[in-house]
C-alpha cells in the first residue's frame, strides 16, 4: 500500500490547521504522507459555535449541483490539507496525490512507525477544543462502530 519513504503521521491530539500547514509544505517538497487517525486530530473552539459553522457551510449550495461540502472525518482533513495547497497548479495537484488519509489505523501499518508533529499539539491549546471526529458525527457521519 505504501512505497518506501512515504511518512506515516498520527494525528492523534494534533491540532488540525497546525497539522495542515506543515504537511502540505512537505508535500511540496516532495513527500509521500500518510495520516492515521484522522478523527482524533483537534479543532479549537467550543463545540457549538463549530458545529453551528459547519452546519451553515453545509446549508450552502444546490444538493445536486454542488459545492460539496465532506461531512466524513478523513475528508474534512483532506480538504483542509487541499485549502493550504496551490491546487490549480501542477505541483499542487501532484503534491496532493502523494496525500493519503485514513479514520483509523489499516491493518497494513500497524507495525509500522508513526511520526507527529510536535508544533502541532493540542496541549498548547489554552482554550476548549472538538475533534474532528465529534465534528463529523455531529454534521451527520456515522461512525463505522455504530
Amino acid at each position: 500500500m505504501t512505497a518506501e519513504g512515504t511518512v506515516i503521521i498520527d494525528a492523534n491530539g494534533l491540532i488540525l490547521g497546525r497539522m495542515a500547514s506543515a504537511i502540505a509544505k512537505r508535500l511540496l517538497q516532495g513527500e509521500s504522507i500518510v495520516i492515521v487517525n484522522a478523527e482524533k486530530a483537534v479543532i479549537s473552539g467550543k463545540r457549538l459555535s463549530r458545529v453551528k459553522e459547519a452546519k451553515r457551510r453545509l446549508e450552502i449550495g444546490h444538493p445536486k449541483k454542488g459545492p460539496f461540502h465532506p461531512r466524513r472525518p478523513e475528508q474534512i482533513v483532506r480538504r483542509t490539507i487541499r485549502g493550504m495547497l496551490p491546487r490549480r497548479k501542477p505541483k499542487g495537484q501532484q503534491a496532493y496525490r502523494r496525500l493519503q488519509v485514513f479514520v483509523d489505523v489499516p491493518e497494513e501499518l500497524k507495525a509500522t512507525e508513526t511520526h507527529t508533529i510536535p508544533d502541532a499539539g493540542a496541549e498548547k491549546l489554552k482554550c476548549p477544543y472538538i475533534t474532528v471526529g465529534k465534528l463529523a458525527e455531529e454534521i451527520g457521519w456515522a461512525s463505522p462502530g455504530e
